[in-house]
């Protein structure tokens, strides 16, 4: 999953990470949250950036629903699509990491490969894998879009879970079950790991 165009050179700006860490009081860092459809990913997600704007921290959050309007807009869903569909959402995650924020990435994102693309692609210090652990059926009685009733229907193909795979992550750094915590305190959960771990510095909550 690499691309590399030609007569290109990357061009520094007057600023470093570390002096952009330093102006925002927290480290820079990717949470890539991954899970099936209807886990919880976005719900949490947003609460956990609001949380941490609220406190004056630079984050942003990348939806996987969102990227589709736009970015990636173009792309299906088999694999190679849904790689490329990362592929793309990773680099734009690097680049929010080199501005020193603390970048949300709520994707299904179903193929071990892929995240481990995005972890290299980041670095291991500054990417943290969120396994939104939630099993089949109850992400499926949620269905808040109808997709699992309709790709059970035949009428969307490739859809992950049904008829295509999800490999769940098998060492996260954080794994959430939302079948035993709300939504808020998967949230404080990943606020808690950010604070023990240090990326938040004058930022902890």
């Amino acid at each position: 999953m690499t691309t590399q165009s030609t007569n290109v050179l990357w061009h520094s700006g007057a600023l470093t990470q570390e002096q952009r860490s330093e102006h925002y009081g927290h480290r820079p860092a990717v949470l890539w949250f991954t899970g099936l459809s209807g886990s919880g990913k976005s719900t949490i997600s947003v609460l956990v950036e609001k949380a941490l704007v609220t406190r004056g921290c630079f984050a942003y959050r990348l939806d996987g629903d969102n990227i589709r309007h736009g970015l990636n807009g173009d792309l299906e869903f088999d694999q190679e699509a849904r790689q490329e569909n990362i592929r793309r959402v990773g680099e734009v995650a690097k680049l929010f990491a080199d501005a020193g924020a603390l970048t949300l990435s709520a994707f299904i994102s179903p193929y071990r490969s892929d995240r481990q693309w995005v972890r290299t692609l980041i670095g291991e210090k500054g990417f943290i894998e969120v396994h939104v652990a939630t099993p089949l059926e109850v992400c499926e009685a949620r269905d808040p879009k109808q997709l699992y009733a309709k790709a059970r229907q035949g009428q969307i193909k490739d859809f992950t879970g049904i008829s295509a795979p999800y490999e769940e992550p098998e060492h996260p750094e954080l794994r959430l079950d939302t079948q035993a915590q709300s939504a808020e305190q998967c949230a404080q959960q990943v606020i808690d790991y950010l604070s023990a771990q240090g990326y938040l510095g004058s930022k902890s909550l």
